[in-house]
């Protein structure tokens, strides 16, 4: 079979909650979340990696899917597994997932790093997405980039 995968996004988890209100989750259990959500796309495929800062790597037939409509499909796959924790409205964390295409060269030469051409998402657990967003300065970190470089899904887990 030919290989049609073009795109390839890598995952982190920005965990800006208080443990003790949800449950965090290993590096494992958050890339099971995704593996096991997005196994219903074959042709989607979706792994865990070896490196400090990215967790979680999905391969995407950039023809049948956009980088916006992976990161919403991750965003649905975390607010689902959120809610099988049956936590009380006021603890449900909003989930960001804010991506951006690497344009700059790699920073390490490890295969599971994140290359030019690659999507870089931040895959964000907080009580207030709107405070999460000011404070990483979110608007003028975009204001400057094409539309299609970066994108933004938000979900209210309540």
């Amino acid at each position: 079979m030919l290989n049609q995968f073009q795109g390839r996004m890598l995952l982190s988890h920005n965990f800006d909650v208080i443990p003790d209100t949800v449950p965090a989750l290993s590096r494992e259990e958050f890339a099971e979340v995704f593996k096991s959500s997005l196994s219903v796309y074959e042709q989607l495929q979706c792994r865990l990696v070896n490196h400090p800062h990215w967790t979680v790597e999905i391969l995407f037939p950039t023809d049948e899917f956009s980088p916006q409509q992976v990161g919403e499909l991750c965003a649905k796959a975390l607010a689902e597994k959120r809610r099988s924790h049956q936590l009380s409205a006021d603890n449900n964390p909003e989930i960001l997932v804010l991506g951006g295409i690497k344009t700059t060269p790699p920073t390490s030469d490890s295969p599971d790093a994140l290359q030019p051409g690659n999507w870089g998402v931040d895959v964000v657990e907080t009580p207030s997405g709107e405070a999460f967003l000011q404070k990483i300065a979110w608007d003028s970190t975009i204001a400057q980039k094409p539309a299609d470089s970066v994108f933004k899904v938000e979900i209210k887990t309540a």
